[in-house]
């Protein structure tokens, strides 16, 4: 399945609630969004149903996301679901880690294997004021458990800002030093409301490559890179277990290498996170449309899939996208 610019489209983010557990400063502003009621989310019948369609496109690869997906009644089951589709090569899962001790098991029996879990500070009271009030503890007893079941790759992402973790950028590089953690350095995107609370915050990663350089040798593993890596640029500390990655969507884009959809909890699909164009998929499933007037959606969003998305990492040429990341999903 090719867009218009000739790239593979093959991955499909799969958003299954606008709802999270914590309210992380660079994903929505202090007084919280509105949340979507039950009737405006899809149901997982429907979604299953998207999937399956995607799949006969040639989408093989699935990431489930939020908000937080672990909030959702049925999460495991519905995983399960997905895991046992046709045509289904990976399934993984991002998380806040702030439930995942208790889901870990049940996810790895459900055919999770590889996951994401999303921390920005290694301070328990940092960590707490970036995300209004979350327990460092429990993320970290959710890391300690995925490792002790087995999976594998562990993706760790943290979204570095100026003035708030950029004083813990060795302290993460040092997670990858015993234990096989990958270790990902995000650039603060301006997206949503919040955007505006983190002007002037933004930190590239050329700059946090720098500072772990002060302290350690970087290998580049990208002969060895595995494609599920994604846009990351890939890196080990000499000797290290685990990898540094860095993900630079701002200071060195890699939209020309884009292969993937974000389908929204409210049945919009996105096929640029960076860009507000969406086509809205609920209204005609609930409206009787047959799999090949869906078929017809889906590419017609691919079609409208951009070269590149305009926000740039210049503070004062900068856009942003309008949508919360909370509702478009991690």
């Amino acid at each position: 399945m090719l867009d218009t610019y000739n790239r593979e489209i093959n991955y499909l983010r799969v958003s299954i609630t606008d709802r999270c557990n914590l309210r992380c400063r660079y994903c929505m502003p202090k007084e919280g969004v509105s949340l979507l009621g039950h009737d405006d989310i899809l149901k997982y019948e429907e979604i299953l149903r998207i999937i399956g369609v995607a799949v006969t496109m040639g989408i093989s690869k699935i990431r489930i996301t939020g908000g937080e997906p672990l909030v959702r009644r049925g999460v495991v089951d519905f995983v399960a679901s997905v895991n046992a589709m046709e045509g289904i090569r990976d399934v993984s899962l991002t998380t806040n880690g702030t439930l995942l001790e208790a889901f870990a098991a049940k996810l790895f029996t459900a055919g999770i294997k590889r996951i994401n879990i999303s921390l920005d500070s290694l301070d328990p009271a940092k960590y707490a004021q970036i995300t209004r009030g979350g327990e460092l503890g429990k993320v970290l007893a959710g890391i300690e458990e995925v490792y002790r079941i087995g999976f594998a790759p562990i993706k760790i992402n943290t979204v570095a800002i100026t003035g708030f973790n950029d004083d813990e950028i060795v302290n993460f590089a040092n997670l990858s030093l015993h234990k096989p953690y990958q270790i990902r350095f995000i650039e603060l995107m301006t997206i949503g409301h919040a955007a505006l609370d983190n002007n002037g915050r933004y930190l590239s990663n050329m700059l946090i490559k720098e500072v772990i350089e002060r302290h350690y040798r970087l290998e580049p593993v990208g002969s060895k890179k595995n494609s599920m890596d994604g846009p990351a640029q890939i890196y080990r500390i000499a000797g290290a277990a685990g990898e540094i990655g860095f993900i630079s969507p701002l200071s060195h884009k890699f939209c020309h290498a884009c292969n993937r959809l974000r389908l929204m909890a409210d049945g919009h699909l996105r096929a640029c996170l960076l860009t507000d164009e969406e086509v809205d998929l609920k209204g005609p499933i609930r409206g009787g449309c047959s799999d090949a007037d869906l078929s017809e959606l889906i590419q017609g969003a691919i079609v409208k899939k951009p070269l590149h998305h305009d926000i740039s990492c210049d503070e004062g040429h900068r856009k942003k996208c309008m949508t919360d990341m909370s509702s478009i999903g991690g």
